[in-house]
């Protein structure tokens, strides 16, 4: 069972030490050799973990993948307001791609023309923005004349520009700049009804 523990402990090690390196360089030009130092491991250990520079990286986007679907959660229960949901994931969603290397890097890795995305993140995430904007419509939530397919699009080529963005310039991702982002959009999407309930700086 410690052995196992270990060779979790290792590969974790590593997955986060790829993050860095490919979230700093991109994939091209991400080391082995300094990812393994980095991990504070030997080259054979991580050659054992993973055969190739490709299955490392493979591995980092299947674990941001796994942190952007934790991020994802559930959806609202009941009444909850599918606008509001939405608000508050892209918030949590900002606040990750700050504080999580893995997470980052998984989106990185999307936009890398030297690599060719197994588990995109960002397409994860276009597929629930738009199911969650189709719920939204489905139980009155969105002002009349309001069109899916151009809400869709201005909520992710916004975010996923905040996050290229983000890369250079934190305040790109900061919770100013998203809530800012929702005050203007809230007006031209939700019923005035249900507008004057939201909180365009999200729930938590």
């Amino acid at each position: 069972m410690a052995r196992q523990e270990r060779a979790l402990r290792t590969r974790e090690a590593l997955v986060r030490s790829a993050a860095e390196v490919v979230d700093r360089d991109g994939f091209a030009v991400a080391s082995l050799a300094e990812i393994s130092t980095r991990a504070g491991v030997s080259n054979g250990a991580l050659h054992f973990h993973f055969a190739s520079k490709t299955a490392l990286a493979e591995a980092v986007e299947a674990a941001a993948l796994a942190r952007l679907e934790a991020l994802l959660g559930e959806e609202p229960p009941g009444a909850g307001s599918r606008l509001q949901h939405l608000v508050d994931v892209t918030h949590a969603l900002a606040r990750g791609l700050t504080s999580d290397v893995v997470l980052r890097a998984g989106f990185v890795l999307c936009g890398d023309t030297a690599w060719v995305a197994a588990a995109d993140p960002r397409a994860r995430w276009q597929r629930w923005v738009e199911g969650l904007v189709r719920e939204a419509g489905a139980v009155g939530e969105l002002r009349s004349g309001a069109e899916l397919e151009g809400i869709v699009r201005a909520v992710v080529g916004a975010t996923v520009g905040f996050e290229v963005l983000g890369a250079r310039d934190a305040a790109w991702l900061a919770p100013r700049t998203i809530t800012q982002f929702w005050e203007l959009l809230l007006t031209t999407l939700a019923t005035p009804e249900l507008l004057v309930t939201l909180d365009a700086k999200g729930g938590g």
